[in-house]
């Protein structure tokens, strides 16, 4: 079934995956727009006993959101649902187009967005959640960790809330660009790691140049060092964070166990409250997270009070 696309309105569908889950409306939601295409965000809210609260789930692998991510996220959220969470599954403009810094960008649009609406959505703007795997997992910890300034002289009202969460719980995310699995002093961007594994588009930081009147690759070592640091997450962690749990394989080759342990140290420095789950032979994602996705709905109960 196809959903009309509108910002404010909602196009709704009702749908239930068993007979002992709870019942719950579907709708497609534009929370923005850019270089002429819609941002979507799927919107599921359980039909009876809603708890006023909220997930955002970011779709996204490799800083890609892909058409697969959005038909398996009813399934994989119901337990969520169950538990009378309204869900928002959101993507964001993507690689190979659109690079990190552009995602973060969408990704605090989207918040802002469904707390401006928050009424609206039955839920309570300052009961917020967030969740991800792999880069959805760095967006989110992007998100609670980034600066949550509003844009006051934006003629957006959106813009002038904040883009801040209260609780997250992630999978395996990178966390620091520099020290990719242990200390870098030479303090450099491995290039040919990033073209290895199909992230290369991600980390083409690009600037607009005003003389031709297009975008051009920054090339300049400094400047992309500058980047990459302002989009790890681990130089971003405050004492006013909110709480994080993260579950990390001991098995991952792809985003090393390393990334997750260096900024739950950062945090537990902060005095932020935080938990590192290491998982015993997990590789970069693993079948049957069941047991895993519990303690994430846990973490979120508990914090989101």
């Amino acid at each position: 079934m196809r959903y009309l696309f509108l910002v404010l309105s909602i196009a709704v569908s009702m749908q239930v995956s068993a007979s002992d889950s709870l019942a719950f409306s579907k709708a497609e939601i534009i929370y923005g727009r850019k270089d002429g295409m819609a941002l979507t965000m799927i919107m599921l809210k359980p039909t009876e006993k809603s708890n006023g609260k909220a997930i955002i789930s970011v779709l996204s692998g490799n800083w890609v959101s892909s058409e697969r991510m959005r038909e398996v996220f009813p399934e994989r959220t119901q337990m969520y649902i169950d538990k009378g969470y309204t869900v928002f599954g959101v993507t964001v403009g993507c690689q190979p187009r659109y690079t990190i810094p552009d995602e973060v960008n969408d990704l605090k649009r989207a918040v802002r967005f469904i707390r401006y609406n928050a009424k609206e959505y039955g839920i309570d703007p300052d009961k917020i959640g967030i969740t991800g795997s792999s880069s959805g997992g760095h967006l989110s910890l992007m998100i609670a960790t980034s600066d949550e300034t509003v844009i006051p002289k934006s003629t957006d009202p959106v813009d002038k809330v904040s883009s801040r969460v209260q609780a997250i719980a992630v999978f395996y995310p990178p966390t620091d660009f520099i020290n990719y699995g242990g200390p870098n002093t030479a303090e450099t961007i491995n290039q040919a790691a990033l073209v290895f594994t199909g992230v290369a588009a991600a980390f083409d930081f690009k600037f607009w140049n005003d003389t031709t009147k297009t975008y051009a690759t920054i090339t300049d070592t400094k400047k992309r060092l500058v980047i990459a640091k302002e989009v790890s997450p681990i130089n971003a962690v405050t004492p006013d964070d909110p709480p994080v749990l993260i579950i990390h394989g001991d098995k991952d080759v792809l985003v090393p166990k390393q990334q997750s342990e260096s900024i739950i140290a950062k945090f537990k420095e902060a005095k932020v409250p935080c938990n590192l789950i290491i998982k015993e032979g997990g590789a970069h994602g693993w079948r049957n997270r069941e047991v895993e996705e519990q303690k994430f709905l846990d973490w979120f109960d508990k914090y989101l009070k």
